[in-house]
Parts: structure tokens; C-alpha cells; sequence
């Protein structure tokens, strides 16, 4: 045994020690116990304590310093024990820290990326707005520099979450006058202000996932401008490829393989949930689902699947020999979110009238959430930049083709 396989060894009994420990029996695998908010609360600070919540970031910073080993082993130890690891926010972990790692001044780390790490202030991503589309670089929310202070005037739309964060980072148009994409800077400012508003929109699934966000003299203090006056696009486009990769790792199709319980990966074995679900309103002949056409249509999903999830994989390894997240982020961005949406059609497909099923009686919690998620998905396509937006990039940055 090498010495790294021997230090990966003594780290992955550590953790397998460490879990039991600090978990609330509550959260515990066959626990029959609601677990308090104060239980939730410990095992998100045990985790975040250590650094395991944002594993890979520096330890000065609040994160684990963990490398890409040893962070495959405390996921692998996690699924083993079988509880769900504690949640931080997705636009402070995947969006924000990254480029303030990146790109933020030591004040700025020092400030928001321990708060981040234990769920303390809770983010939101002030990007799109009502007159710019997919033309993100046409933004018209302006941020005029007054003494200390950048005072904010304008509006965000389709801003997940914005109703629950108390801090957004926005995007701003620090200079009309400049070419579209010379005149913006990237700020980060409190929502608990005077001159927020913040309106919640209602979705055709019945969520509210999205905000806009109203400006009206809104103040943000000059020292959380991130990198330089103006030259908040580089930043904006690093922040975007973060999103779209996490975001193609996270919907069907996307998934990693599954941790083998020794240790090492494998590809788990070819399962499918959507025939599974299919057998319960299409019934079988033989094995087989008796509709031959479905039966297709699954089969080539599921295929479909596996192979994206494994192009996934590896990618990511490419990324640890030292190519980082790169624009191929929104070919899988652009591949997951019709994955998702096709996942939808087929179950639809299968349930008939009970896929109808909006509320009341007559129809299962499940069908309900099924129903509802599958017009949630239709949201894939504009959520993280749309596909018309990857598409471009796919073909600029991907491809080479000319603009």
C-alpha cells in the first residue's frame, strides 16, 4: 500500500468513527423520532466545524482543505452511514465562494465565507431581469458610487429564493456609457434594507421558487465591489460555469456512480425507477412492461443516462489533472435540463388520467408531486442561463465556430 492509498486508509476510519459520534439519534438511520430543528442545527455545526460543508475550500477560509480523494471518501463514508449530510446554501457553496475565492480580496473572504460555510447568511443571485432576457450583458439596474457607498436602482427577476436570502451579489451597471459588456461590476449588499422589495412569483406547477426584486436606492457598502470597477463580466461568466456544472451533476442523468460499500466506485447496476413506476399502471408481460413502445422509450433513456452520468465522471477527472470548469459546463447544462424534462414525459406517458392529478382526493401524494414536478421542469430550460444561452456558448467557446 502506498503512502497517499495508506493516508486515504486512516482518514476513511476516521470518518467512520467520527459519524456515530456526532450525529443526533434522531437523524439516525432507523430512528423513529422527528428530529428537532435543534438536532438539524447540531449536525449542520459538526460538519461545518471540520470544514465539511465546503470541503475542498481552504481552512482559513472555514472549508475542510480536503483534496479530491480524500473528499470522495467522506462522501462515500456519508451514503455508507446512511444520513443525509446537513444543507448550506447552494448559491453561497457552489456560486459566490468559488469566485470569491477566485477573485474577492482577503476582507471580502475573511467576511462572507465562514458565514457561508456554517449556513449563517443565506445568498441569492441577482443576475436576469425583466428587459434583458438572455441577453444577460444588456442589464440596466445601476450602481452609482456615492463617498462609501454604491446606491442601486433598478430590478431582478426570476431570483430563486430571494424572499428567504439576506444578502444578494448582483450584477450592476457601473458604466452606461461603455460597451454592454465593459460596464458592469459584480456587488454584494444586504437585502434587510430600506428600498428592497421583494415579490414572489407564482409558477404553473403552484411553487414559488422565483422573486423579482425591486431597487430603489438600495446602499451597498464600496468595499464588497468584487474585483475591479467595470469588470464584473469576467467574474460573472466564472460564477455562471460553477452553476451550469453543478447544476447538469444534479438532475437525472447526472448522477455520479454509485460509492461501492468498500470504498472504490463502480457502475451501479441498471435499474430503472421509471419502469419500475411503469409496472404499476401498464402491468407486465412475462418481466416485460406489456406497452413494447414505452418499453423502448425507457430503455433508451436509461441508456442515455448512464452514459451521461459516466461522460460526467469524466470530466470531472479531467478537471482534477488540471483543466478546472471550463465551457463545456453548458454542454451538460444544456443535456441535463432535457433530460429532466424527457424523465417527465415518459412518467407522464405512463400514468394516464392519474397524471392529471393536481390536488384533492382521487389521487396519491406521489402522482400530485410527479405532476407538479413534471411542469417544474419546464423551468430547466430557462433557470441557470437558457438553452439558447448554452447553445451559443456551446458553439463560440465549445466548437470555435465564428460569432
Amino acid at each position: 500500500m502506498s503512502t497517499e492509498d495508506a493516508a486515504l486508509a486512516t482518514f476513511r476510519e476516521q470518518i467512520r468513527s467520527w459519524l456515530p459520534e456526532v450525529c443526533p439519534p434522531s437523524l439516525k438511520p432507523g430512528s423513529d423520532t422527528t428530529p428537532s430543528a435543534e438536532d438539524r442545527q447540531a449536525w449542520l455545526e459538526a460538519f461545518a466545524e471540520r470544514g465539511y460543508t465546503t470541503p475542498t475550500w481552504p481552512k482559513e477560509y472555514g472549508g475542510g482543505g480536503l483534496s479530491k480523494q480524500e473528499v470522495a471518501v467522506l462522501n462515500e463514508e456519508v451514503t455508507r452511514f446512511g444520513v443525509m449530510p446537513p444543507g448550506v446554501s447552494f448559491f453561497g457553496t457552489v456560486m459566490l465562494g468559488p469566485v470569491l475565492l477566485e477573485f474577492g480580496n482577503e476582507e471580502q473572504k475573511q467576511k462572507h465565507l465562514r458565514d457561508i460555510t456554517f449556513g449563517r447568511v443565506q445568498w441569492c443571485q441577482g443576475y436576469s431581469e425583466p428587459g434583458a432576457g438572455s441577453d444577460l450583458a444588456g442589464l440596466q439596474t445601476r450602481a452609482v458610487r456615492d463617498g462609501e457607498q454604491f446606491i442601486v436602482n433598478g430590478s431582478k427577476i426570476w431570483t430563486s429564493m430571494a424572499d428567504q436570502a439576506d444578502w444578494i451579489f448582483c450584477l450592476v451597471r457601473t458604466d452606461p456609457d461603455a460597451a454592454k459588456h465593459d460596464g458592469i461590476s459584480f456587488l454584494l449588499f444586504d437585502l434587510h434594507q430600506p428600498g428592497v422589495t421583494i415579490s414572489p412569483i407564482q409558477l404553473i406547477s403552484g411553487q414559488s421558487d422565483f422573486c423579482q426584486v425591486f431597487f430603489e436606492d438600495a446602499k451597498a457598502e464600496a468595499s464588497n465591489l468584487v474585483g475591479p470597477l467595470n469588470g464584473g463580466w469576467t467574474i460573472a461568466k466564472r460564477l455562471l460555469q460553477h452553476e451550469r456544472q453543478t447544476l447538469s451533476g444534479g438532475m437525472p442523468g447526472g448522477e455520479s456512480p454509485t460509492p461501492k460499500k468498500g470504498g472504490a466506485s463502480e457502475v451501479p447496476a441498471p435499474t430503472s425507477p421509471l419502469a419500475e413506476d411503469a409496472r404499476a399502471y401498464l402491468g407486465t408481460e412475462g418481466d416485460r412492461l406489456a406497452d413494447p413502445a414505452l418499453r423502448d422509450r425507457i430503455a433508451q433513456y436509461e441508456l442515455d443516462k448512464l452514459c451521461f452520468g459516466l461522460t460526467l465522471k469524466r470530466n470531472g477527472q479531467e478537471a482534477k489533472a488540471g483543466q478546472g470548469t471550463s465551457a463545456a459546463s453548458s454542454m451538460f447544462k444544456l443535456y441535463a435540463s432535457e433530460m429532466n424534462k424527457r424523465r417527465g414525459e415518459i412518467q407522464m406517458s405512463t400514468r394516464g388520467a392519474a397524471a392529471l392529478g393536481w390536488e384533492g382526493e382521487g389521487f396519491s401524494s406521489n402522482e400530485i408531486m410527479e405532476t407538479r414536478g413534471w411542469l417544474r421542469s419546464k423551468g430547466n430550460s430557462i433557470e441557470g442561463g437558457t438553452s439558447e444561452v448554452q447553445l451559443n456558448v456551446i458553439a463560440k467557446r465549445v466548437l470555435g465556430l465564428p460569432d
